[in-house]
Protein backbone atom coordinates (compact mmCIF):
# COMPACT_ATOMS: atom_id res chain seq x y z
CA UNK A 1 0.00 0.00 0.00
CA UNK A 2 1.36 3.37 -0.99
CA UNK A 3 0.24 6.16 1.33
CA UNK A 4 1.17 9.78 0.66
CA UNK A 5 1.60 11.42 4.08
CA UNK A 6 1.71 14.97 2.75
CA UNK A 7 -0.93 16.22 0.36
CA UNK A 8 -2.51 19.64 0.72
CA UNK A 9 -6.19 20.42 0.30
CA UNK A 10 -7.83 23.81 0.81
CA UNK A 11 -11.64 23.95 0.69
CA UNK A 12 -12.69 26.20 -2.23
CA UNK A 13 -14.31 28.76 0.07
CA UNK A 14 -10.98 29.30 1.86
CA UNK A 15 -8.69 29.38 -1.19
CA UNK A 16 -7.35 32.83 -1.98
CA UNK A 17 -5.84 34.01 -5.24
CA UNK A 18 -6.74 33.51 -8.89
CA UNK A 19 -9.02 30.51 -9.34
CA UNK A 20 -7.48 29.77 -12.76
CA UNK A 21 -3.75 30.30 -12.23
CA UNK A 22 -0.93 29.62 -9.80
CA UNK A 23 0.15 32.74 -7.90
CA UNK A 24 2.02 33.54 -4.72
CA UNK A 25 0.91 35.19 -1.51
CA UNK A 26 3.33 37.79 -0.12
CA UNK A 27 3.70 39.20 3.38
CA UNK A 28 3.66 42.86 4.43
CA UNK A 29 7.29 43.19 3.35
CA UNK A 30 6.68 41.73 -0.10
CA UNK A 31 8.27 38.36 0.65
CA UNK A 32 6.67 35.20 -0.86
CA UNK A 33 5.21 33.00 1.88
CA UNK A 34 2.59 30.70 0.37
CA UNK A 35 1.78 29.26 -3.04
CA UNK A 36 -1.81 29.88 -4.12
CA UNK A 37 -2.53 26.94 -6.37
CA UNK A 38 -6.03 26.20 -7.80
CA UNK A 39 -5.23 22.48 -7.58
CA UNK A 40 -5.37 22.79 -3.79
CA UNK A 41 -9.17 22.88 -3.99
CA UNK A 42 -9.56 20.23 -6.70
CA UNK A 43 -9.87 16.77 -5.13
CA UNK A 44 -10.48 15.19 -8.53
CA UNK A 45 -7.01 16.33 -9.58
CA UNK A 46 -5.60 14.68 -6.47
CA UNK A 47 -7.29 11.43 -7.42
CA UNK A 48 -6.09 11.56 -11.04
CA UNK A 49 -2.51 12.04 -9.90
CA UNK A 50 -2.80 9.33 -7.26
CA UNK A 51 -4.19 6.84 -9.78
CA UNK A 52 -1.46 7.64 -12.30
CA UNK A 53 1.27 7.15 -9.69
CA UNK A 54 -0.28 4.15 -7.90
CA UNK A 55 -0.88 6.04 -4.65
CA UNK A 56 -3.59 4.27 -2.69
CA UNK A 57 -4.42 6.94 -0.14
CA UNK A 58 -3.37 10.47 0.77
CA UNK A 59 -3.25 12.25 4.11
CA UNK A 60 -4.74 15.73 3.71
CA UNK A 61 -3.83 18.94 5.51
CA UNK A 62 -4.83 22.56 4.88
CA UNK A 63 -2.39 25.47 4.89
CA UNK A 64 -5.11 27.82 6.14
CA UNK A 65 -5.21 25.79 9.35
CA UNK A 66 -1.52 25.29 10.16
CA UNK A 67 -1.48 28.25 12.55
CA UNK A 68 -5.15 29.19 12.76
CA UNK A 69 -6.32 30.91 15.97
CA UNK A 70 -9.98 30.98 14.94
CA UNK A 71 -11.94 27.93 16.11
CA UNK A 72 -14.76 28.45 13.59
CA UNK A 73 -12.30 28.30 10.68
CA UNK A 74 -10.67 25.17 12.11
CA UNK A 75 -14.10 23.59 12.54
CA UNK A 76 -14.96 24.35 8.92
CA UNK A 77 -11.68 22.90 7.62
CA UNK A 78 -12.15 19.74 9.67
CA UNK A 79 -15.69 19.24 8.41
CA UNK A 80 -14.50 19.61 4.82
CA UNK A 81 -11.75 17.07 5.45
CA UNK A 82 -14.36 14.61 6.68
CA UNK A 83 -16.51 15.30 3.63
CA UNK A 84 -13.51 14.51 1.40
CA UNK A 85 -13.08 11.18 3.20
CA UNK A 86 -16.76 10.32 2.83
CA UNK A 87 -16.95 11.34 -0.83
CA UNK A 88 -13.97 9.14 -1.71
CA UNK A 89 -13.88 6.23 0.76
CA UNK A 90 -10.45 4.87 1.52
CA UNK A 91 -8.64 7.41 -0.64
CA UNK A 92 -8.27 10.38 1.68
CA UNK A 93 -7.37 10.61 5.37
CA UNK A 94 -8.02 13.92 7.08
CA UNK A 95 -5.97 15.58 9.78
CA UNK A 96 -7.36 17.84 12.51
CA UNK A 97 -6.72 21.59 12.55
CA UNK A 98 -7.09 23.40 15.88
CA UNK A 99 -6.27 26.71 17.62
CA UNK A 100 -3.44 25.03 19.51
CA UNK A 101 -2.68 27.99 21.78
CA UNK A 102 -6.25 28.08 23.12
CA UNK A 103 -6.27 25.06 25.46
CA UNK A 104 -10.00 24.59 26.03
CA UNK A 105 -11.00 25.16 22.41
CA UNK A 106 -8.15 23.02 21.08
CA UNK A 107 -8.93 20.14 23.45
CA UNK A 108 -12.62 20.12 22.51
CA UNK A 109 -11.93 20.21 18.77
CA UNK A 110 -9.20 17.56 19.05
CA UNK A 111 -11.65 15.27 20.83
CA UNK A 112 -14.33 15.89 18.18
CA UNK A 113 -11.85 15.14 15.40
CA UNK A 114 -10.54 11.99 17.07
CA UNK A 115 -13.81 10.52 18.30
CA UNK A 116 -16.53 11.85 16.01
CA UNK A 117 -14.60 12.39 12.76
CA UNK A 118 -12.08 9.59 13.24
CA UNK A 119 -8.95 11.49 12.23
CA UNK A 120 -5.64 9.80 13.19
CA UNK A 121 -3.64 12.99 13.64
CA UNK A 122 -3.46 16.77 13.78
CA UNK A 123 -1.33 19.28 11.86
CA UNK A 124 0.41 22.39 13.21
CA UNK A 125 3.10 24.74 11.94
CA UNK A 126 6.73 24.59 13.06
CA UNK A 127 6.07 27.66 15.18
CA UNK A 128 2.72 29.13 16.24
CA UNK A 129 2.06 32.86 16.40
CA UNK A 130 5.76 33.43 17.04
CA UNK A 131 5.78 30.85 19.86
CA UNK A 132 8.24 27.91 19.65
CA UNK A 133 6.72 24.45 19.83
CA UNK A 134 8.24 23.80 23.27
CA UNK A 135 6.51 26.87 24.75
CA UNK A 136 4.76 26.25 28.05
CA UNK A 137 1.53 27.58 26.53
CA UNK A 138 1.48 24.57 24.18
CA UNK A 139 1.85 21.89 26.87
CA UNK A 140 -1.96 21.37 27.15
CA UNK A 141 -2.13 20.83 23.37
CA UNK A 142 0.61 18.21 23.44
CA UNK A 143 -0.96 16.41 26.40
CA UNK A 144 -4.36 16.32 24.69
CA UNK A 145 -2.83 14.81 21.54
CA UNK A 146 -1.05 12.13 23.56
CA UNK A 147 -4.18 11.34 25.57
CA UNK A 148 -6.27 10.97 22.41
CA UNK A 149 -3.63 8.96 20.54
CA UNK A 150 -3.33 11.56 17.76
CA UNK A 151 -0.02 11.88 15.98
CA UNK A 152 1.13 15.45 15.27
CA UNK A 153 2.25 16.42 11.77
CA UNK A 154 4.55 19.45 11.80
CA UNK A 155 4.72 21.49 8.60
CA UNK A 156 6.86 24.59 8.01
CA UNK A 157 5.34 27.79 9.35
CA UNK A 158 2.87 29.46 6.95
CA UNK A 159 5.01 32.58 6.72
CA UNK A 160 8.72 33.30 6.51
CA UNK A 161 11.34 33.97 9.17
CA UNK A 162 11.59 37.71 9.76
CA UNK A 163 15.31 38.17 9.27
CA UNK A 164 16.29 41.02 6.98
CA UNK A 165 18.63 39.00 4.83
CA UNK A 166 15.77 36.68 3.90
CA UNK A 167 14.18 39.54 1.95
CA UNK A 168 15.48 38.45 -1.47
CA UNK A 169 15.74 35.38 -3.68
CA UNK A 170 12.72 33.69 -2.01
CA UNK A 171 15.09 32.68 0.79
CA UNK A 172 12.28 32.57 3.35
CA UNK A 173 10.70 29.58 1.67
CA UNK A 174 13.87 28.14 0.18
CA UNK A 175 15.88 27.95 3.43
CA UNK A 176 13.90 29.64 6.19
CA UNK A 177 11.14 27.04 6.29
CA UNK A 178 13.65 24.22 6.65
CA UNK A 179 15.58 26.10 9.33
CA UNK A 180 12.30 26.45 11.22
CA UNK A 181 11.74 22.67 11.10
CA UNK A 182 15.24 21.91 12.37
CA UNK A 183 14.87 24.48 15.14
CA UNK A 184 11.56 22.94 16.25
CA UNK A 185 13.13 19.47 16.28
CA UNK A 186 16.05 20.44 18.52
CA UNK A 187 13.86 22.44 20.90
CA UNK A 188 11.28 19.66 21.26
CA UNK A 189 13.97 17.11 22.07
CA UNK A 190 15.88 19.29 24.53
CA UNK A 191 12.72 20.56 26.24
CA UNK A 192 11.93 17.12 27.68
CA UNK A 193 8.50 17.04 25.99
CA UNK A 194 9.04 13.57 24.58
CA UNK A 195 10.03 12.27 28.02
CA UNK A 196 6.97 13.82 29.66
CA UNK A 197 4.70 12.23 27.05
CA UNK A 198 6.15 8.81 26.18
CA UNK A 199 3.25 7.86 23.89
CA UNK A 200 3.32 11.05 21.82
CA UNK A 201 4.11 10.57 18.11
CA UNK A 202 5.36 13.45 15.97
CA UNK A 203 5.90 13.46 12.21
CA UNK A 204 8.15 16.20 10.87
CA UNK A 205 7.88 17.13 7.22
CA UNK A 206 10.82 17.33 4.80
CA UNK A 207 13.16 15.01 6.73
CA UNK A 208 12.81 17.62 9.51
CA UNK A 209 14.26 20.24 7.21
CA UNK A 210 17.16 17.98 6.22
CA UNK A 211 18.44 17.92 9.79
CA UNK A 212 20.57 14.87 9.03
CA UNK A 213 23.05 17.08 7.22
CA UNK A 214 23.61 19.11 10.39
CA UNK A 215 23.78 16.30 12.93
CA UNK A 216 27.54 16.53 13.43
CA UNK A 217 27.16 20.13 14.51
CA UNK A 218 24.03 19.48 16.57
CA UNK A 219 25.68 16.61 18.43
CA UNK A 220 28.77 18.71 19.04
CA UNK A 221 26.89 21.60 20.61
CA UNK A 222 24.94 19.23 22.84
CA UNK A 223 28.23 18.96 24.75
CA UNK A 224 27.29 21.81 27.06
CA UNK A 225 30.41 21.79 29.22
CA UNK A 226 32.68 21.93 26.20
CA UNK A 227 30.88 24.97 24.76
CA UNK A 228 30.36 26.82 28.04
CA UNK A 229 26.57 26.61 28.19
CA UNK A 230 26.06 24.03 30.97
CA UNK A 231 25.07 26.69 33.52
CA UNK A 232 22.92 28.77 31.17
CA UNK A 233 19.30 27.76 31.73
CA UNK A 234 18.00 28.28 28.20
CA UNK A 235 21.15 27.13 26.42
CA UNK A 236 22.26 24.28 28.64
CA UNK A 237 19.18 22.10 28.22
CA UNK A 238 19.75 18.42 27.50
CA UNK A 239 17.28 15.52 27.52
CA UNK A 240 17.73 12.49 29.80
CA UNK A 241 18.78 10.21 26.92
CA UNK A 242 21.31 10.86 24.19
CA UNK A 243 20.07 13.17 21.45
CA UNK A 244 20.10 10.50 18.73
CA UNK A 245 17.73 8.26 20.69
CA UNK A 246 14.92 10.72 20.10
CA UNK A 247 15.77 11.12 16.42
CA UNK A 248 15.93 7.38 15.89
CA UNK A 249 13.01 6.20 18.03
CA UNK A 250 10.61 8.99 18.97
CA UNK A 251 10.20 11.18 15.88
CA UNK A 252 8.97 10.37 12.37
CA UNK A 253 9.81 12.11 9.11
CA UNK A 254 8.29 12.30 5.67
CA UNK A 255 10.43 12.35 2.55
CA UNK A 256 8.93 15.41 0.84
CA UNK A 257 10.87 18.66 0.83
CA UNK A 258 12.58 18.73 -2.54
CA UNK A 259 10.99 21.46 -4.68
CA UNK A 260 9.53 20.82 -8.13
CA UNK A 261 7.68 20.20 -10.20
CA UNK A 262 10.52 20.01 -12.74
CA UNK A 263 13.00 17.14 -12.50
CA UNK A 264 10.99 15.40 -9.77
CA UNK A 265 12.50 11.99 -10.47
CA UNK A 266 16.11 13.22 -10.51
CA UNK A 267 16.16 15.81 -7.72
CA UNK A 268 13.50 14.18 -5.58
CA UNK A 269 15.32 10.85 -5.65
CA UNK A 270 18.58 12.56 -4.67
CA UNK A 271 16.82 14.18 -1.71
CA UNK A 272 15.42 10.84 -0.57
CA UNK A 273 18.75 9.08 -1.10
CA UNK A 274 20.46 11.53 1.26
CA UNK A 275 17.65 11.16 3.80
CA UNK A 276 17.85 7.38 3.77
CA UNK A 277 21.51 7.64 4.72
CA UNK A 278 20.98 10.26 7.42
CA UNK A 279 17.95 9.21 9.48
CA UNK A 280 16.62 5.92 10.81
CA UNK A 281 14.68 4.12 8.09
CA UNK A 282 12.20 2.82 10.67
CA UNK A 283 10.98 6.41 11.15
CA UNK A 284 10.38 7.41 7.51
CA UNK A 285 7.10 7.67 5.60
CA UNK A 286 6.43 8.43 1.94
CA UNK A 287 5.19 11.87 0.84
CA UNK A 288 4.98 14.01 -2.30
CA UNK A 289 3.83 17.50 -1.14
CA UNK A 290 1.22 17.52 -3.93
CA UNK A 291 0.11 19.92 -5.39
CA UNK A 292 2.70 22.39 -4.12
CA UNK A 293 6.10 20.84 -4.78
CA UNK A 294 4.88 18.73 -7.69
CA UNK A 295 1.72 19.08 -9.79
CA UNK A 296 1.81 16.93 -12.91
CA UNK A 297 0.70 13.29 -12.80
CA UNK A 298 3.69 12.22 -14.88
CA UNK A 299 6.10 13.92 -12.46
CA UNK A 300 4.52 12.27 -9.43
CA UNK A 301 4.59 8.86 -11.13
CA UNK A 302 8.24 9.37 -12.09
CA UNK A 303 9.08 10.34 -8.52
CA UNK A 304 7.40 7.22 -7.12
CA UNK A 305 9.37 5.04 -9.53
CA UNK A 306 12.59 6.87 -8.68
CA UNK A 307 12.05 6.18 -4.98
CA UNK A 308 11.43 2.50 -5.75
CA UNK A 309 14.65 2.52 -7.74
CA UNK A 310 16.71 3.44 -4.68
CA UNK A 311 16.95 -0.20 -3.64
CA UNK A 312 15.32 -2.29 -0.96
CA UNK A 313 14.63 0.59 1.41
CA UNK A 314 13.18 2.69 -1.39
CA UNK A 315 10.83 -0.11 -2.43
CA UNK A 316 9.81 -0.69 1.18
CA UNK A 317 9.17 3.02 1.66
CA UNK A 318 6.93 3.10 -1.40
CA UNK A 319 5.15 0.02 -0.07
CA UNK A 320 4.19 1.85 3.11
CA UNK A 321 6.39 -0.17 5.45
CA UNK A 322 6.06 2.34 8.32
CA UNK A 323 2.64 3.80 7.56
CA UNK A 324 0.73 1.87 10.22
CA UNK A 325 3.00 3.22 12.94
CA UNK A 326 1.18 6.53 12.54
CA UNK A 327 -2.19 5.22 11.33
CA UNK A 328 -2.80 1.91 13.15
CA UNK A 329 -6.18 1.26 11.49
CA UNK A 330 -4.83 1.86 8.00
CA UNK A 331 -5.91 -1.52 6.62
CA UNK A 332 -9.50 -0.88 7.67
CA UNK A 333 -9.42 2.55 6.07
CA UNK A 334 -8.03 1.26 2.77
CA UNK A 335 -10.56 -1.57 2.73
CA UNK A 336 -13.26 1.02 2.03
CA UNK A 337 -11.85 1.78 -1.42
CA UNK A 338 -13.78 0.95 -4.56
CA UNK A 339 -12.67 -2.41 -6.05
CA UNK A 340 -10.88 -0.80 -9.00
CA UNK A 341 -8.64 1.15 -6.63
CA UNK A 342 -7.61 -1.86 -4.55
CA UNK A 343 -5.14 -3.48 -6.93
CA UNK A 344 -1.74 -1.81 -7.30
CA UNK A 345 1.37 -3.00 -9.04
Amino acid sequence: MLVDFQQHYTPPELLKGNADAVSVQVDQDGNPNYLLNPLLADLNSHLRVMDAAGIDAAVLSCGAGFDQPDLATCHEINDRMREAEQAHPGRFIGLAHVPALKPAEAAAELKRCAVELGFPGVVIASELQDQPLDAEALRPFWRACADLGLYVFIHPLPRVIRWGHMGADDLGRMLGWEFSLMTATVRIINSGLLDELPTLKIQFSHFSGGIGRYLGRVRGFQQRDKWGTAKLARHGRRPPRRFDYYLDHRLYYDIAGWAGPDHAAEWGADWVRFGLDELAFSQLVFATDYPQAVREASEVAAYVEAVRGLGGNGRALAAGVNAEKLIPDLDARLAKRAPAAKVRA
